[in-house]
């Protein structure tokens, strides 16, 4: 089914992606997400295309209204910032609406200390505001790291090397979120920092899927009337990801903003690529220059890529977005003229007014 962005905002590399359509006034079984995309303004479009197709390809006969926010303190540059007041709503307007489901993305770090982060209060009264304004909510990676430091106090520990590539994880406990999926659980991850499996189940966390070279993957908790699904890794990557992350470490080597040669992504690429990739390293160690990124093989690399996580993702991501669909059904059923969120219209794509009847209000503490 399709996925449809709300208020008529829509980024243009979606809009040229997919034969763009509008919603229909007869969808009543529409499920609407929020989506507060963190991501630095390199990533910010990749990432608005990763999460839009994953979602849409999980969708099964479940039509989706997305609805985009952007995190007050996230620094932009002035060209990130036109992308976001073009086709993003600003934060203000969150607080008084309710969706079934919210995504918050992570961001790249600056700090230690997530707490002193410039987005912090801001990144923390979103999660306030998810716990009773939502059905679920998915945290990736570092907002995963924030949630969990916000609501339990667990903090997160610094790895001795980038955890970076595709790890395999096995399943702690049947859940309707991992249902479907047999054998483990494949995943990317790009991280340099962990929440620890002993840390979360003392929290109160269930460990979905954990593996001993990649720690724990996704886990879960109900908080207040929202059960949240935290995700370590990246399961919306695209094939490329990886490679795009793993040159742009290689550049950032040799413009000296990290000292070492960065650690090639494991379980991604073949023995051919990996070839390749050994004697690129070589040549740059040997004579380190920016300008030999020019010869960097992109284009024979990417033609050894492939998706091997896709049917990881879109199953569970599938079966969110069900849970979200059961949800919505009790409250209908349990209270009909109170809680039942209105029918879809055409209305909707064209305001700014919300989704949903208005709630308590959560702001940012100051």
């Amino acid at each position: 089914m399709p996925l449809v962005v709300v208020g008529g905002r829509v980024p243009p590399r979606w809009a040229l992606h997919v034969n763009y359509h509008q919603a229909s006034s007869a969808w009543t079984d529409h499920i609407s997400i929020a989506m507060i995309n963190n991501m630095p303004d390199a990533a910010l479009e990749d990432t608005e295309l990763q999460f839009f197709a994953l979602l849409e390809d999980a969708s099964g006969h479940i039509p989706i209204l997305l609805k985009l926010y952007s995190l007050t303190g996230v620094p932009r540059t002035e060209r990130g910032q036109r992308h976001l007041d073009n086709f993003y709503y600003p934060l203000d307007q969150l607080w008084q609406n309710r969706f079934d489901g919210v995504i918050i993305t992570g961001t790249e770090p600056r700090c230690p200390d997530l707490r002193d982060e410039p987005y912090w209060k801001y990144l923390a009264a979103v999660f306030d505001w998810a716990e009773s304004n939502t059905s679920s909510a998915i945290l990736s990676c570092l907002a995963a790291h924030a949630g969990v430091l916000h609501s339990d106090g667990v903090g997160r520990h610094r790895l001795p090397d980038k955890k970076f590539g595709v790890f395999e994880f096995g399943q702690r406990v049947n859940h309707p979120f991992v249902t479907g999926i047999s054998g483990p659980v494949r995943f990317p991850h790009s991280r340099w920092n962990e929440v620890k499996a002993e840390e979360l189940v003392a929290s109160g966390y269930t460990l979905l899927t954990q593996a001993a070279d990649g720690g724990v993957d996704t886990f879960v908790k109900k908080k207040a009337q929202s059960l949240f699904l935290h995700f370590q890794g990246h399961p919306e990557y695209e094939a490329e990801t990886l490679l795009k992350e793993y040159r742009r470490d290689i550049r950032r080597f040799l413009t000296k903003e990290r000292e070492t040669y960065p650690t090639m992504p494991r379980g991604y690429f073949d023995a051919s690529a990996e070839k390749t990739l050994t004697d690129f390293r070589e040549l740059v160690l040997r004579e380190p220059r920016e300008e030999l990124m020019a010869g960097f093989p992109d284009s024979v690399l990417s033609k050894t890529l492939g998706k091997t996580w896709e049917l990881s993702a879109t199953t569970i991501y599938g079966n969110w977005l069900r849970y979200l669909v059961a949800r919505k059904k009790e409250r209908a059923d349990t209270s009909a003229a109170d809680r039942q969120w209105p029918a879809a219209s055409e209305s909707d794509f064209v305001s700014q007014s919300g989704l949903s009847k208005p709630t308590t209000t959560v702001r940012p503490r100051e």
